[in-house]
């Protein structure tokens, strides 16, 4: 009984110091987008802005956007028409890299104007192989090449001046940046709104603090951008575990430089709304963490050593978490086997696991609570799922558990996810026009 207790108070001490930073970053977060609002209100009564958007039109840039995808004729054409329509007035030219399709990817990338390759290959599955080989087409076709590289899934699609609020912050010197990830499908069921939650949290309660701080922050699949500086140091695109996006901000974080965050660009993306398919892709994900972890935790770790605060935060990031969580199951389950096996008292390990469940949930319900309400009209959803989403929240992110176990054992390898061919009007009408007045 005491052995359990014991076992429990340390887990949960080594959960505290690894984890208690980033209690930090949600007064941070509100503070700066308090601060940002009071500025934001006092440069209506100033011409800063007008100065800083004639600044940007004098330094007009020639960006390339990189599209990777599988099967995805249904939406490839939505990000497309989004990308063509952008507000920015310097040079974009959209390439798509069709990989291992079956259906017309290709032609529906050509027909909405976009520079398209294909690529069929059996053992160099996924998309780090695909963005190699994109990257290497364009190279052979463009031997000019581009200022900067703006990567995006297929079933994404741009808010209007999504390129313009980056090439802002690309002439504030930052060569590395991650953009503000909202969710076209929020509001189908609680699996997207729990998607949709956590990757707003992700957003503005990890990666916007992360900035305002002076660290890094972490590129999250999609909607990121990189110079050609950064293209030429990494030499290509070498990244091709599961997760080549945890790669590529690993590779960053570790030669000491940062990825900047702007929040002012907004892209709109979507989510499983079925649990087989979302415990696929987060199998993967899961999977993703642990190749990364091995290839990479030395480095990470070394780099903590050394002082580098953001390579201690993506090393936290990746593992303990899934580590002591499955620790504390796996020590309170075989206690409450050998206690039932031997007729000892299970009341203990059987408390203890509903008390960690508790706590966790009653978590994850502040932190989706505060993000909800935060973020409250940038979730395009009814009241009642922003509402229900916030006690769904828990549930949602509970099923890691049983995701995580399974891909230690299971290597599910990269298979594209299912897109709807529809883009609601709620997100293109209300949306958008949300997003001329920028996030505030």
């Amino acid at each position: 009984m005491e052995t359990i207790r014991i076992i429990n108070f340390i887990i949960t001490a080594i959960f505290a110091v690894c984890y208690s930073y980033q209690f930090i970053y949600v007064p941070v977060s509100l503070w700066m987008q308090h601060r940002e609002k009071k500025a934001k209100k006092a440069s209506l009564f100033n011409a800063s802005g007008n100065a800083d958007n004639a600044l940007c039109e004098r330094n007009l840039k020639n960006y390339a956007v990189l599209i990777c995808a599988r099967n995805e004729e249904n939406v490839i054409g939505d990000l497309i028409d989004s990308i063509n329509g952008q507000t920015y007035k310097g040079g974009v030219t959209t390439f798509v890299m069709a990989d291992n399709c079956t259906d017309n990817t290709y032609g529906v990338a050509i027909a909405h104007g976009a520079v398209a390759y294909t690529r069929r290959s059996t053992d160099k599955i996924g998309k780090g192989y695909a963005m190699e080989a994109l990257l290497g087409e364009i190279k052979n076709d463009f031997p000019s090449g581009f200022d900067g590289y703006f990567v995006f899934d297929a079933d994404n699609v741009l808010a209007p001046d999504y390129i313009e609020e980056m090439h802002k912050c690309h002439l504030e010197g930052n060569e590395a940046i991650t953009s503000y990830r909202n969710i076209k499908n929020y509001g189908d069921n609680w699996i997207s709104a729990g998607y949709g939650l956590w990757f707003l949290r992700e957003t503005m309660y990890l990666n916007y603090a992360r900035c305002k701080l002076g660290s890094s922050a972490a590129i999250s699949g999609t909607g990121f951008f990189f110079s050609d500086a950064v293209l030429k140091d990494i030499g290509g695109w070498p990244f091709h575990l599961l997760t080549e996006d945890i790669e590529f901000t690993i590779n960053r974080v570790c030669k000491g430089r940062k990825i900047a965050f702007c929040r002012s660009a907004v892209f709109y993306d979507e989510q499983p709304t079925s649990l087989r398919q979302s415990f696929r892709q987060r199998m993967r994900w899961a999977r993703g963490y642990f190749q990364v972890f091995h290839h990479y935790g030395k480095a990470l770790i070394r780099e903590s050593f050394h002082g580098n605060f953001a390579a201690f935060d993506m090393a936290m990031n990746i593992m303990p978490a899934f580590f002591l969580t499955a620790t504390s199951i796996v020590c309170n389950l075989a206690y409450g086997i050998i206690g039932a096996a031997t007729g000892g008292d299970i009341t203990i390990a059987l408390w203890s696991m509903c008390e960690t469940i508790f706590n966790a949930c009653a978590l994850l319900v502040v932190l989706g609570g505060i993000t909800t309400v935060t973020e409250w009209k940038n979730i395009h959803a009814g009241v009642a799922r922003k509402i229900f989403s916030i006690f769904s929240f828990p549930l949602f992110m509970l099923t890691y558990i049983p995701v995580a176990f399974a891909a230690i054992f299971v290597n599910p390898g990269w298979k594209p996810i299912k897109h709807k061919a529809t883009t609601s009007s709620l997100m293109t009408a209300q949306a958008r026009a949300e997003t001329k007045e920028k996030i505030s």
